[in-house]
C-alpha cells in the first residue's frame, strides 16, 4: 500500500473494485476493421484528434481538421490523411518514426457520439499521393497511412455532460487573450503586435 496515498489505485484488482464490468455489447462492439457505419462517420467528419507516443512513452495529442472526407478510407483495414502546414515542431510525426501506434478520435459537429480508431501509422512522401490531397494547388506535405487494429463507437455521455455543441454555453472568444498575445507573452521573443499579425497572416495564407 502507498503510505502517502492509501487511496491510490495501483492494480487491476483495485480498479475493478471501483468500476463495474462492461456490458457484453460494450465488449463486442470493438471491431478489427472499418464497417459501413464507421466509413460513413469518417466521410462526414471534418475533425479528429490524433494521439501518439514516442519510444519512451511520452504522449502527444494533435488536432487534425479539414473539409469532410479529408480522411480517405482505402479499404476495410486502411485509411490515410494529409499532413498540412502547422508549427513545424513535428511532435506527432517524430513520434511515428519510432512508435507507429496511434489513437484517433473522430467528431462530427452536432453529434454527441464519436468514433475511436486504434492502429499503426506510417508516413509517406510519395508525390502522387500528396497530390491526391492537394488544396488550392498545394499538395499535402506528407500523407499518414494507418493500418486499423480496433474500431468502435463511443457513446455520447462526455459530450452531453460538456454540452459541447450547445450555443447557449459557448463563451465569447473576445473575452480570452488572443493566440498571438499568449505566444508573445510566453516566449518573450516578439512583441504582442508582431505576434498577433503573424498569427492572423498564418490563418489567412498558410492553412494549406
Amino acid at each position: 500500500m502507498d503510505a502517502e496515498n492509501p487511496a491510490r489505485i495501483d492494480s487491476l484488482e483495485k480498479l475493478r473494485g471501483v468500476y463495474a464490468g462492461p456490458r457484453n455489447a460494450a465488449k463486442l462492439k470493438c471491431l478489427d476493421r472499418l464497417d459501413e457505419f464507421s466509413r460513413l462517420f469518417i466521410a462526414w467528419s471534418p475533425f479528429f484528434v490524433l494521439a501518439s507516443s514516442n519510444a519512451e512513452g511520452r504522449c502527444d495529442a494533435s488536432p487534425r481538421g479539414d473539409q469532410p472526407g479529408f480522411v480517405e478510407v482505402v479499404d476495410d483495414k486502411t485509411l490515410q490523411f494529409p499532413d498540412r502546414p502547422g508549427n513545424n515542431r513535428l511532435d506527432t510525426m517524430t513520434n511515428l518514426l519510432t512508435n507507429g501506434g496511434v489513437g484517433m478520435l473522430f467528431f462530427i459537429p452536432g453529434f454527441d457520439e464519436s468514433l475511436r480508431i486504434n492502429g499503426v501509422a506510417t508516413i509517406s512522401h510519395d508525390a502522387a499521393l500528396r497530390d491526391r490531397f492537394a488544396v488550392n494547388g498545394k499538395p499535402a506535405l506528407a500523407v499518414v497511412r494507418v493500418t486499423v487494429d480496433e474500431v468502435y463507437f463511443h457513446c455520447g455521455k462526455a459530450l452531453k455532460r460538456s454540452r459541447l455543441w450547445d450555443p447557449s454555453v459557448q463563451r465569447d472568444r473576445k473575452t480570452f487573450p488572443t493566440h498571438g498575445r499568449i505566444l508573445a507573452e510566453q516566449t518573450k521573443v516578439v512583441s504582442i503586435q508582431e505576434s498577433e499579425a503573424y498569427v492572423e497572416q498564418s490563418y489567412r495564407e498558410r492553412l494549406y
